[in-house]
C-alpha cells in the first residue's frame, strides 16, 4: 500500500508532527510505503496531498484534528480513496466517532494496517455563490460561533477545556438571533421556522468542541442529518440546560426541537457557521447529506 501522511504542525502545540512520525514509523514497519505530508498553511497542504493523490497513493492519512481530517475530506470525499486518521488535534470528534482513540499513533496506525474500511455519509455545505464545502461532525451557528471565534483565539488551556470556558464567557452576554429556517425532513415533508433562536446546529456526527453530544441521536452512516434548534429563554433556564446538553439529555427539553432532516437552510443576518472546529462561511446556507460519501479505516 502507498500512503500519503497528512500532518498539522499546529495540532496540539506539534504534536500532529511527532505523532505523523511515529505512526509513519508503525506502518513503514508493516510495509506500507509512507509518504509524509506538512504544508505550512491549509492551502499548501491541499496541494500537497492533491499531488500525491493525483502520483496514485492508495490511501490517505492524517495527523491532527478535525480541521485537519477536513483538509483530507476535500480532496477524498467521493473517491472511494479511503483515509486514516491519526487524532492529535484540539478537537478530535470525527476520531473519537469512529472509535479511534486520541494520542495513540501507534494503534491508529494499525487500524490502518488491519484494512477494515467503512463508509460514512459526510454534511455537504452549499453557499449562496454557489461553493460548496464538506463537513464530517456538526455544523454550528449563533452562540455556538461565537464560543469557537473565542475559543480559537485563546492560548490557554489546551484541548477541550477551553471551550468550556468560552462557553462560560459568551454565555453573560447571551443575545436572541433571528433565523430563518427551512428543513426537508426524513419523510421528504418541509417545514419552516421563522423567530429568534440561541444557536442552531447541524448533525452529522453526535459531539462537537472535544466530546459535547449536542446531536445525541445522529449517526455519521444512517443517510439524515440531526438539526437542533435551542430557543430563547432565561439565563438561569439555559444554564440548568448547559448540564445537559454535556450529557447529551437535551431530547425533550421544552426550548429544544430536534428534527431528523435530508437538508435545511439556515438564514441569519451577520452569524458565520463554523464546521469541524473552522469557519466554513457567512449565512445563508444549505445543508444536505451526503450518504457514504467517505471510506474511513476503523479500528477492529
Amino acid at each position: 500500500m502507498r500512503l500519503a501522511l497528512l500532518a498539522n504542525p499546529a495540532a496540539r502545540a506539534g504534536s500532529g508532527t511527532g505523532a505523523a512520525e511515529r505512526a509513519a514509523e508503525a506502518l513503514r514497519a508493516h510495509g506500507v510505503e509512507t509518504t509524509l505530508v506538512s504544508g505550512g498553511s491549509a492551502d499548501e497542504s491541499r496541494r500537497l496531498l492533491r499531488t500525491a493523490l493525483d502520483l496514485g497513493v492508495d490511501a490517505v492519512a492524517v495527523a491532527g484534528g478535525d480541521g485537519t481530517v477536513g483538509l483530507a475530506i476535500a480532496e477524498v470525499a467521493g473517491t472511494g480513496t479511503p483515509l486514516g486518521i491519526i487524532p492529535c488535534g484540539t478537537g478530535n470528534d470525527f476520531a473519537t466517532t469512529l472509535g479511534i482513540r486520541e494520542l495513540d499513533a501507534e494503534a491508529a496506525a494499525s487500524a490502518i494496517v488491519g484494512g477494515r474500511t467503512r463508509d460514512v455519509d459526510l454534511a455537504r455545505v452549499v453557499r449562496d455563490d454557489g461553493t460548496t464545502a464538506h463537513f464530517a461532525t456538526v455544523l454550528a451557528s449563533g452562540f455556538d460561533s461565537k464560543v469557537n471565534d473565542r475559543a480559537n483565539a485563546m492560548r490557554w488551556p489546551r484541548g477541550g477545556s477551553r471551550y468550556n470556558i468560552a462557553i462560560l464567557i459568551e454565555f453573560l452576554t447571551l443575545a436572541r438571533i433571528p433565523y430563518s429556517v427551512e428543513a426537508v425532513l426524513e419523510d421528504g415533508t418541509v417545514e419552516r421556522f421563522d423567530g429568534d433562536l440561541v444557536m442552531a446546529t447541524v448533525g452529522n456526527g453526535r459531539t462537537y468542541g472535544g466530546g459535547i453530544p449536542i446531536a445525541p441521536d445522529a449517526d455519521v452512516a444512517d443517510g439524515l442529518l440531526d438539526l437542533v434548534l435551542v430557543r430563547p429563554a432565561g439565563r438561569i433556564r439555559l444554564l440548568r440546560l448547559l448540564p445537559r446538553v454535556y450529557r447529551g439529555t437535551h431530547r425533550g427539553v421544552a426550548q429544544v426541537t430536534m428534527r431528523r432532516v435530508r437538508s435545511v437552510r439556515l438564514d441569519s443576518r451577520g452569524v458565520t457557521a463554523y464546521a469541524d472546529g473552522d469557519p466554513i462561511g457567512a449565512l445563508p446556507l444549505t445543508v444536505e447529506v451526503v450518504p457514504a460519501a467517505l471510506t474511513v479505516f476503523v479500528p477492529d
